[in-house]
C-alpha cells in the first residue's frame, strides 16, 4: 500500500470508478487556493491512515478547480465539502448529508461511524472466506 492512502481524484471516471470498487467511500470536495481546505487536509489523511480498508472504506479527495463534473454533479459550492458514499449511492452519516467547512469534530464523528461499518463489513467478508 502506498504511504497515501488517499485516492487523489483526477477524472469524473475515476470517480465512478472508486464509488463503484468500494463499500463507503468519504470525499473531500476542495481548492488549491482554499485556506480551510489545507487546514483539514492533514486530519483528513490522519482518518484515512486509520480507518481505510480496502474494498470497503475509501477516502477520496476531489478537485473541484480539476474535476468540476463531479462537484456539479452533486451541487458543491463551498470548499472543503465532505460527502459520503455507499455502495455508489449518497447517504447521510450521523444525520449529516454534507459537511460543509473544515468541521473536524463532524468529519471525525462521520470516519468513526463508517469506519466502524466498514470493519464490521470486512470482518463478515474475512470469517465467510475463512
Amino acid at each position: 500500500m502506498s504511504s497515501d492512502p488517499i485516492h487523489h481524484v483526477a477524472s469524473h471516471s475515476e470517480f465512478d470508478s472508486l464509488l463503484s470498487t468500494t463499500r463507503y467511500v468519504i470525499v473531500d470536495f476542495y481548492a488549491d487556493w482554499c485556506p480551510p481546505c489545507k487546514t483539514i487536509a492533514p486530519p483528513f489523511l490522519a482518518l484515512a491512515k486509520k480507518y481505510s480498508i480496502p474494498g470497503f472504506l475509501a477516502f477520496g479527495k476531489v478537485n473541484v478547480d480539476h474535476v468540476g463534473s463531479v462537484a456539479q454533479q452533486y451541487n458543491v459550492a463551498a470548499m472543503p465539502t465532505f460527502l459520503f458514499f455507499k455502495e455508489g449511492k449518497q447517504v447521510a452519516v450521523n444525520g449529516n448529508v454534507t459537511i460543509q467547512g473544515a468541521d473536524l469534530q463532524k468529519l471525525t464523528q462521520a470516519a468513526e461511524k463508517m469506519g466502524g461499518l466498514a470493519k464490521a463489513k470486512a470482518d463478515a467478508a474475512a470469517a465467510e472466506n475463512a
